[in-house]
C-alpha cells in the first residue's frame, strides 16, 4: 500500500510508548494500534515531532516502525518520519522502513534552510536521496522547524518530485496557504496533491472547509478528529462544529508547548491505550495541578458530549 495524492481522512500521529524506565513498550504499541484503529484512524504516521523520534537509536525506530507495520496487517497505510540531518542516513532509514511495509515517509525541513531555492534544492535532493518510488509527506511546521515553505516554493517541491504525494499543514495561521494551494491546482500551476492538516486538530473545521484532505496529528481523544471529518464529509458543517466545539477545551490545553506530549500521554494512559504515560527524557513533567485540570476537562467534556448524544 502506496501513500499518493488521493489520500484521505484520519491519519493519526502515534505516539511512542515507554515503559516507566523508559525502554520500548511493544505489547502497549498494540493496544495502542488497536485503540487508534477503533477510533477511526484511517492511516498512522509514526516518529512524527510528537512520536519522540530523536529520542529513538537507529535501531530502535526501525524496530518501533516494524512492530507497528506488523500489527497494522495492511489495514490502512503507515507513515513514517525519516526528516535528519544529513541525506544518507535518512535514505538508508527511508528504504529500510519501506522494505518493512510503511507506505511512505515523512521529511521536514532542517533549520538552517531560508531562501525558495534553499528549499526547492533540498527537496529534490531529497526526492533524489529516498527513491522516486519512495512517496514522501513535505512537512510544513514552521513552529517547530522554524523554516516559514511560501506557498510558490510548495509549488515549486511539488511540481518538481513526483514522488511529493502530501503536504503535512502545520503553518499557523495557514488558512490562507491552503486556499492558495487549492487555487494553483485549480488553475494549472500545480498538480493536485493530498493536504493533511496539524496543529491538534485546532482549526480542523476550517482546514476542512479550505480544501483540507482531512488531518494528520494527534490528540488523547482521536475519534474527535474522525467525526469532524465525517461529519464534514457528510455535508454537515454545523454538525463538525458542535462536536469539534465539545473537544475544544482539552484539544486546546493539550496544545501546550514543552508539555503538550506529556497531556496527550497522560490521558492515552488514563484511557488504556497505553500502560505508562512515560516520556523518554528529557521531557516534561506533569504537576499535580496540571493533572487536575486535565481531569476537570475530560469531566466537562464527557458532560457535553451527554448532552449532545440525548
Amino acid at each position: 500500500m502506496r501513500l499518493n495524492e488521493q489520500a484521505r481522512g484520519v491519519f493519526i500521529i502515534a505516539v511512542t510508548p515507554f515503559t516507566d524506565s523508559g525502554e520500548l513498550d511493544l505489547p502497549s504499541t498494540d493496544r495502542l494500534v488497536e485503540f487508534y484503529l477503533e477510533r477511526g484512524a484511517t492511516g498512522l504516521t509514526v516518529l512524527g515531532m510528537m512520536g519522540e523520534a530523536p529520542k529513538l537509536t537507529a535501531s530502535e525506530s526501525l524496530t518501533y516502525v516494524e512492530h507497528v507495520i506488523e500489527r497494522v496487517a495492511g489495514r490502512v497505510p503507515v507513515v513514517a518520519g525519516a526528516s535528519g540531518a544529513g541525506l544518507a542516513p535518512m535514505a538508508e532509514l527511508a528504504r529500510q522502513m519501506m522494505q518493512a511495509g510503511a507506505a511512505g515517509v515523512m521529511v521536514a525541513p532542517p533549520s538552517h534552510l531560508r531562501s525558495d531555492d534553499q528549499l526547492v534544492n533540498y527537496y529534490t535532493q531529497v526526492g533524489q536521496a529516498i527513491g522516486r518510488d519512495t512517496p514522501f509527506v513535505l512537512q510544513d511546521f514552521p513552529l517547530a522547524t522554524s523554516v516559514q515553505i511560501p506557498v510558490q516554493a510548495i509549488v515549486r517541491i511539488v511540481n518538481d518530485n513526483p514522488n511529493c504525494v502530501m503536504l503535512k499543514h502545520e503553518d499557523w495561521p495557514g488558512l490562507e496557504k491552503i486556499s492558495a494551494l487549492r487555487q494553483a491546482e485549480a488553475e494549472g500551476r500545480m498538480r493536485r496533491i493530498s493536504i493533511l492538516a496539524g496543529n491538534g486538530g485546532l482549526f480542523l473545521p476550517e482546514e476542512l472547509g479550505r480544501g483540507a484532505d482531512g488531518a494528520m496529528t494527534g490528540f488523547g481523544y482521536p475519534e474527535m478528529m474522525a467525526g469532524v471529518y465525517a461529519a464534514h464529509t457528510a455535508g454537515d458543517a454545523e454538525k463538525a462544529h458542535d462536536l469539534f466545539d465539545a473537544y475544544l477545551p482539552l484539544a486546546r490545553y493539550e496544545q501546550q508547548p514543552g508539555l503538550g506530549l506529556a497531556i496527550r500521554k497522560y490521558v492515552l494512559a488514563r484511557r488504556g491505550a497505553i500502560s505508562s504515560s512515560a516520556i523518554r527524557l528529557p521531557g516534561a513533567k506533569l504537576s499535580p495541578a496540571d493533572i487536575g485540570e486535565i481531569e476537570h476537562l475530560i469531566e466537562r467534556q464527557e458532560s457535553r458530549l451527554q448532552e449532545m448524544n440525548r
